[in-house]
């Protein structure tokens, strides 16, 4: 088996982790949760979004006699800004998501893996009868992932 990654995190760096992230969370209060709801309805800001809101801003700064009463240009500063700002957060912290992610899934599969290999062994070992491989054998039958727990069929002789 060609093993790819050797992963193991320190207890100093897990420590080290949870208090950058606490950091993190700390300096950036007004962070939200939306709802499912709130997630489909609301407008979407995408890469063309982003240069419109920034041209719009621009030009009602500019142009103040066209801005509608309604308008709250200090809230529409604030999150015009403020959306800028956290893309700066948003996108090397995404990055960082996604080597996380792959890591994760490279030693998941490399630790299923061996279990498999394990398994097989130990199913070979049961068959052969090495003592106390049956039970083993059959709790981690169990857990196989796929396996399921199918029900013995019943044979019902067929009455004419």
């Amino acid at each position: 088996m060609e093993n790819k990654i050797s992963f193991v995190i320190s207890d100093e760096a897990k420590a080290n982790i949870g208090k950058a992230i606490e950091t993190i969370i700390q300096n950036l209060p007004g962070l939200v949760n939306l709802t499912a709801v709130d997630r489909r309805t609301l407008p979407k800001m995408g890469d063309k979004s982003f240069a419109f809101v920034s041209k719009s801003f621009e030009y009602a700064v500019q142009n103040p006699k066209v801005i509608p009463g309604f308008l709250d240009m200090a809230e529409f500063e604030k999150d015009t800004i403020g959306m800028a700002e956290l893309k700066k957060v948003l996108i090397p912290l995404r990055q960082l998501v996604e080597k996380l992610d792959d890591t994760t899934l490279l030693t998941g599969s490399e630790a299923l893996s061996s279990a498999l290999v394990f398994y097989t062994a130990l199913k070979g070992a049961a068959k052969a009868g090495e003592p106390g491989m049956k039970t083993v054998y059959a709790d981690l039958q169990s857990r196989y992932p796929g396996h399921s727990k199918s029900v013995a069929p019943v044979n019902n002789p067929v009455v004419n």
